[in-house]
This record gives C-alpha cells, sequence and structure tokens, in this order.
C-alpha cells in the first residue's frame, strides 16, 4: 500500500443522492487533480456498479461506508470493497482490536489491497454529544486513544477532525495517515460539522487528505471553488 500523500490531498465528497447528480459533477473534475469519496446514501441508491464506473472514469474512490459489526462481517465487507478495486475504505474504531484486526488480516490477503483506515470520533460531535452516548473525558483524549488502538492493530491510518490532527501526528509520527473532514474554507458555512479548519490549517497540523463535500459539491461553480482551495493549499 502507498501513501501517496504528497500529490492530490484533496478528496472530494460525492454526497449525492442519486448518479446522475454525481456525474454532472464527475465530468467537471480532473482525476488527475483530486480524488472521490462515494457515502453510504449514493452507495446505497446506486450501488457497486457506481463505484466500478467512477473508477473506470480514472479516479481514486474512498469507499466511506464506516463498517462496524463483528469481525467476520466486516472482515468479509472490506474484502468486497477491494475487490470493486477502490483505493481506500474505513471501518470503525470504537467496533475493537478483534474487529480492527480481522479486517487488516483480511485485506493482506488481497493481491492489490486498499488503504484501510479507522474512524476515531465523527466530526458531527462535540463534547455534549459525547457525553450523551455515555463517553465521558475529553473528545481530544478519546480521539487520541482510539488512533492509538487504530494503530497498535496495524491499519493504515484513521479519520479525525483536523483539530485533532496534530495530536495524532505528534504521536504517531509518520505511521498512520490522516483522513480529516470537517474541512472548511473561511466563506463557508460550517453545516453539521462541529470541530473545523481550514484547509491549509489541516494541512500545517498533519492531515494528509482532506475530505471537502459541500463548499465545493454546492457552490455555484464547483470548478471555481476546487481551484480557490488548491490555490491557497500551494
Amino acid at each position: 500500500m502507498t501513501k501517496s500523500t504528497t500529490d492530490r490531498p484533496l478528496i472530494i465528497a460525492l454526497d449525492y443522492p442519486n448518479a446522475a447528480a454525481a456525474w454532472t459533477l464527475l465530468h467537471q473534475l480532473d482525476p488527475r487533480r483530486c480524488r472521490v469519496k462515494i457515502g453510504k446514501e449514493l452507495f446505497t441508491r446506486e450501488g457497486p456498479a457506481l463505484v466500478k464506473q467512477v473508477i473506470a472514469a480514472g479516479f481514486d474512490v474512498f469507499l466511506d461506508l464506516k463498517f462496524h459489526d463483528i469481525p467476520n462481517t466486516v472482515a468479509a465487507a472490506v474484502a468486497a470493497a477491494a475487490d470493486l478495486g477502490v483505493w481506500m475504505v474505513n471501518v470503525h474504531a470504537s467496533g475493537g482490536p478483534r474487529m480492527l484486526i480481522a479486517a487488516r488480516e483480511r485485506l493482506a490477503t488481497v493481491a492489490q489491497p486498499p488503504l484501510l483506515i479507522a474512524v476515531t470520533v465523527l466530526t458531527s460531535f462535540d463534547q455534549a454529544e459525547l457525553a450523551a452516548v455515555g463517553c465521558a473525558g475529553e473528545t481530544a483524549a478519546r480521539v487520541l486513544h482510539l488512533a492509538r488502538l487504530t494503530a497498535a492493530a496495524g491499519l493504515d491510518g484513521v479519520v479525525c477532525s483536523p483539530q485533532e490532527a496534530a495530536l495524532i501526528r505528534a504521536d504517531s509520527g509518520a505511521r498512520l495517515v490522516l483522513v480529516t473532514p470537517g474541512v472548511r474554507p473561511l466563506t463557508a458555512a460550517t453545516d453539521d460539522q462541529q470541530r473545523v479548519m481550514t484547509p491549509a490549517a489541516a494541512r500545517a497540523a498533519g492531515a494528509d487528505y482532506l475530505v471537502i463535500g459541500r463548499p465545493i459539491t454546492a457552490a455555484p461553480d464547483p470548478l471555481a471553488a476546487l481551484a480557490a482551495i488548491e490555490s491557497e493549499l500551494n
């Protein structure tokens, strides 16, 4: 597996209700400039066929389904994702060591495995939300704990908010690939994200890949919005 973090750090979230809407943007994008993410809504409606079509169009696909189940089920699911040819797939770190290790071991049997990363704490969560589900303590401490759990299980990286990227990078060094949603240009609304940061600040904090959705996909001119973010990063 290769991290490939020095080029194409932007992952565009295809948060659309159907394939037609997604292709309207995809036809405008250059796979040499960015990667794309397919999440639950689009995958549930359009299925594996769309994933294969987007890959055939030249895009690296991050399949963002956040698997969280018993170890054998998750291992089979990430193997199925590998069969589709995706570049990256994720699971929930809170699924525990046995689940994480089972997923990693199953992908070790694949000829060209995708990057396997684990979600720490969703960027829509804040301290109050964590407390409501019974997770006491500081958000950053829980994120770091789950990142360490992920590293110990041998996965490639984690999904974290950009606000925790520096903390994890200082703790893990270059060991983990850091994928950060919750990235918002200064002019963009935060929407339902709680722990956000600008693209340049996220990269400076140690993020390898920046997942950006609505600031590009909901912009009047998506390509102009993408170009502005690339200019900020450069």
